[in-house]
């Protein structure tokens, strides 16, 4: 991917298989949400190609590439702010509506039951990740690990194969941060998923991911199971500094 003569990322491939938890990680400014930007179609590749269960989809808008069984987080939460937590979740959930977009006020009965549906099922999503209790409640007067689970909500009523988070603990405390990966997991068993995560806590990174690769400078330096990554001298340099195989 390039942005006039700076290369963003350059030479990366990656092969995600299904229904595992796998990471990309890197310093700031690595190309890590670059690359979550042209799986997602936010961003054309300059070069290559972006397969999704064998099928071409670069070039695809976003709304096409959720269409096609993808969503996604963001680093900075993009919650509908002034919308009750519930139609948060349906409002994502009306990528699958096959009613005409006129069909409620209209009073057709396809479309009210549909809409019906759509409510019980982002009802029944609120519950999965525990904030059933505050479907009511506005989005932005909710505590920021709220939200987040909130936005991973939101992404699931697409009803998503493959689910990319992108930095999903950052600005959680040590104990939110553990629990989150619990919650990672449970998502992935529970939805059938795919998960890819971009995330700078080391402790969340070793602890779910199952494979991870490491950018830097927009090339991939490094590939592998998490003990492989922790101990790479190269991975050491760049990134995880000289106390990461010890503490990380």
């Amino acid at each position: 991917m390039r942005f006039g003569g700076l290369t963003a990322v350059q030479k990366f491939s990656a092969c995600v298989e299904e229904g595992r938890i796998v990471g990309l990680i890197g310093p700031n400014g690595a190309g890590k949400t670059t690359c979550f930007n042209m799986i997602t179609g936010f961003y054309v590749p300059s070069e290559g190609q972006v397969l999704f269960q064998g099928v071409d989809i670069t070039g695809l808008p976003p709304h096409q590439v959720c269409g096609r069984g993808i969503a996604r987080t963001f680093q900075n939460i993009r919650l509908f702010k002034n919308e009750t937590v519930l139609q948060n979740v349906m409002i994502a959930g009306h990528v699958r509506q096959t009613s005409p977009w006129w069909g409620k006020a209209m009073g057709l009965p396809s479309a009210i039951r549909e809409e019906q549906d759509l409510r019980e099922r982002s009802l029944a999503l609120l519950d999965a990740v525990g904030l059933s209790q505050l479907a009511m409640e506005q989005a932005d007067s909710l505590p920021y690990g709220a939200q987040r689970r909130l936005e991973i909500a939101r992404a699931l009523a697409t009803n998503p194969r493959f689910l990319l988070l992108d930095e999903p603990a950052a600005g959680m405390n040590p104990q939110e941060s553990e629990a989150l990966m619990a919650f990672i997991r449970n998502i992935r068993d529970r939805f059938s998923l795919t998960i890819l995560l971009i995330e700078h806590d080391m402790k969340v990174v070793m602890g779910v991911c199952e494979h991870i690769w490491v950018l830097d400078y927009g090339v991939c330096i490094a590939e592998g199971e998490p003990t492989a990554i922790r101990s790479n001298p190269k991975v050491i340099e760049a990134y995880l500094g000289e106390e990461a195989p010890v503490h990380a």
